[in-house]
C-alpha cells in the first residue's frame, strides 16, 4: 500500500473515531408502566405490599443458577412491561437465554426497554441488539456509546472524558411491581456457568414501596443525555440477524452445561410462589441509593452522588460493627483514614475482598495491597478470598477459579446495603451506581454470622506478626489453622508486577 493511501486510510479512521454522536432531539419519550389490576404478578404482590405500606419485601438471590432462574421467571411472568439496565451483557449461554426470554415477552405484547452500558457490547452483540430492537415492542438504548463501532480505541483518543465514565447500574424491573437489584451482570461467569472464572455474587428480589423508586431511576437514566437509541448507532438488522435472534434460545439450551440452568428454571418455584404470595420475603424499610445519571457526563451536583451519601451515613451512624464485602477494595487515603477513625471509636470492622489468589484485575489488587498494613495496624480485620478451597468450591463449575464479585456492607447488625457499588475510586467518582439500603436486623445479622463462621473457611485472614509482616491464616473445616508467611498466589514475579502497577499513577481509574 502506498504511503499516501495509508495516510488516507488512517485519516478516514481517525475522522470516523471523531465523528459526533447523533442528536437526541427526535428521541422518543416513555415512562415506567405497571401491569393492569388482576394480572398475575400484580395480583399476588399487591395484597402483600398493602399489608406493609411503608416497607419492601426483600428476597436474597445467593446462588448463580437460582439468580438466573429468578430473572427468567420474572420475564416470563411479565404482563405489561420489562425495564432492564445492565453494565455487561455477553452473547454467551446466559446472555442468549435472557435475550430469548425478552424476545418471547415482546411477542406476547409486553413492552421491553433495554438500557446497556456500551463498554462491553463489542464483538457480535451489535447485530443481536439491532435485531432485538427491530421488534415493535422493544427499544434498546446504549449509555455513553462509542460512535465508531469497530475502532473503539479511536473514541478514547478523542472523547476520553465521556467514555471513561460508565453506567455500572444493574436492575431488572417487571410490571412495575417487582425488581432484581444487585451485583450480577448478564454473563456466564456471574451465574457460575462454564469452565472459566466463577463469581461469588449477590442480588435481591424486591417488591413493595422501593420498586417505584427503581422505576423512576430507570426513567431518569433512560431519558438522560448519555442514553442513545441503538437504532441511531447500529446498522439495520439483516434477515440473517433476525434468524439468528429467533434461534438464540434453542441454541443456548443446546450448549454444554445449559441443562443445569434449564433445570433451575424448570424447577424454580419463584414465579409461582411470588404470584401466590408464598415467597418468604423479609419485610423492611428500604430506600434506593443511586447516582444522578448526569454523573455519566461529569455533570452531577457535588454532594449528590451515591458514594458521598453512603460515606455520610457510615460516618454518623455506625457505632458497633461495620462489615464490607467488595471485590475491589481501594479505599485511597480518604477511605483509609475514615476506616481507621471508625476503628478508633471501638467499632469492629471486617472486610472481605479479593487477594492475589482470587483477583481478576491485577491493577486493583496492586492498589489494595498498599493499604493493608495501615488498616491491620488500626485493628481492621482483612479477609482475602481463597481461589477455590472449602465451601468456595460450591460456586465453581468444572474446576473454575473463584473470584468475589458481591458488593454489600452492613452496619451494627441493623442495616445492610446490596448493589453495584465497589469500595474503589471508579465507583465513587466515575461510574454511576445503584443499590438498596435495607433496615433489616435479620439480613444484616446473616452477614455478620457469615463473617463469624463461613468467611474464615473460604478466605485467608490477615494479621501482623511481631515484626510487622503480614501473615495469612488458612483455617480448615477440621479446625486446623495454618500460618502462611508468603502471600498466596503471589510469587516473586507477580509481586514485582504488583509493585510496578502500584507505582503507576492510575489509582483514580480503578
Amino acid at each position: 500500500m502506498r504511503p499516501t493511501r495509508c495516510a488516507g486510510v488512517l485519516l478516514t479512521a481517525i475522522l470516523g473515531g471523531c465523528a459526533s454522536l447523533p442528536p437526541l432531539d427526535m428521541r422518543s419519550t416513555s415512562h415506567a408502566i405497571e401491569a393492569p389490576v388482576g394480572s398475575g404478578l400484580r395480583s399476588g404482590i399487591e395484597p402483600l405490599a398493602a399489608s406493609h405500606p411503608e416497607e419492601s419485601g426483600i428476597y436474597p438471590l445467593k446462588d448463580g443458577p437460582g439468580a438466573l432462574a429468578a430473572r427468567v421467571a420474572l420475564v416470563n411472568a411479565a404482563a405489561s412491561s420489562i425495564d432492564v439496565q445492565y453494565y455487561i451483557w455477553h452473547d454467551d449461554t446466559t446472555g442468549e437465554l435472557m435475550f430469548d426470554a425478552l424476545l418471547q415477552a415482546a411477542r406476547r405484547g409486553v413492552r421491553v426497554r433495554l438500557l446497556l452500558d456500551d463498554l462491553t457490547t463489542r464483538g457480535g452483540l451489535d447485530s443481536t441488539l439491532a435485531a432485538l430492537g427491530s421488534h415493535p415492542n422493544v427499544e434498546v438504548r446504549l449509555f455513553n456509546p462509542f460512535r465508531h463501532r469497530k475502532l473503539r480505541a479511536l473514541g478514547y483518543l478523542t472523547d476520553f472524558s465521556r467514555l471513561n465514565r460508565r453506567m455500572h447500574n444493574k436492575s431488572l424491573t417487571v410490571d412495575g411491581v417487582a425488581t432484581i437489584v444487585g451485583g450480577r451482570n448478564i454473563a456466564d461467569e456471574y451465574f457460575q456457568a462454564g469452565a472459566g472464572l466463577g463469581y461469588i455474587d449477590l442480588d435481591v428480589l424486591a417488591i413493595g414501596a422501593v420498586v417505584r423508586d427503581v422505576s423512576r431511576s430507570f426513567d431518569a437514566f433512560w431519558d438522560s443525555d448519555s442514553s442513545y437509541p441503538a437504532s441511531l448507532l447500529l446498522a439495520p438488522a439483516q434477515p440473517a440477524d433476525l434468524a439468528k435472534l429467533a434461534a438464540l434460545g434453542e441454541r443456548a439450551r443446546g450448549t454444554p452445561g445449559a441443562d443445569r440452568y434449564a433445570a433451575a428454571m424448570r424447577d424454580s418455584q419463584l414465579a409461582r410462589d411470588l404470584a401466590t404470595g408464598r415467597l418468604p420475603f423479609v419485610w423492611a424499610r428500604t430506600h434506593l441509593v443511586v447516582d444522578d445519571p448526569a454523573k455519566g457526563l461529569g455533570k452531577s451536583a457535588k454532594g449528590a452522588d451515591l458514594a458521598r451519601r453512603l460515606e455520610d451515613d457510615l460516618d454518623h451512624r455506625v457505632s458497633e460493627e461495620f462489615l464490607i464485602v467488595s471485590p475491589f477494595f481501594v479505599p485511597r487515603d480518604l477511605g483509609r483514614d475514615m476506616l481507621i477513625g471508625i476503628a478508633q471509636r471501638g467499632v469492629r470492622i471486617r472486610v472481605l475482598t479479593n487477594g492475589a489468589e482470587s483477583c481478576d484485575v491485577d491493577a486493583a489488587c496492586a492498589a489494595y495491597r498498599t493499604y493493608r498494613k495501615d488498616l491491620l495496624k488500626a485493628g481492621v480485620g482483612l479477609f482475602e478470598l481463597r481461589r477455590g478451597s472449602g465451601r468456595a468450591r460450591s460456586v465453581e463449575a468444572g474446576g473454575a477459579a473463584t473470584s468475589l464479585h458481591a458488593k454489600t456492607f452492613a452496619i451494627d447488625r441493623a442495616q445492610i446495603y446490596v448493589g453495584s457499588f465497589n469500595f474503589d475510586p471508579r465507583s465513587a467518582q466515575l461510574n454511576t451506581e445503584l443499590g438498596l439500603v435495607i433496615d433489616s436486623p435479620q439480613l444484616a445479622g446473616e452477614l455478620s454470622r457469615a463473617f463469624d463462621d463461613a468467611v474464615p473457611l473460604v478466605a485467608y485472614q490477615l494479621e501482623l506478626d511481631p515484626g510487622g509482616n503480614i501473615v495469612w491464616l488458612e483455617r480448615t473445616e477440621g479446625g486446623e489453622v495454618l500460618r502462611l508467611p508468603d502471600e498466596p498466589g503471589a510469587g516473586f514475579w507477580r509481586r514485582t508486577w504488583f509493585g510496578f502497577l502500584a507505582f503507576l499513577p492510575i489509582e483514580g481509574e480503578l
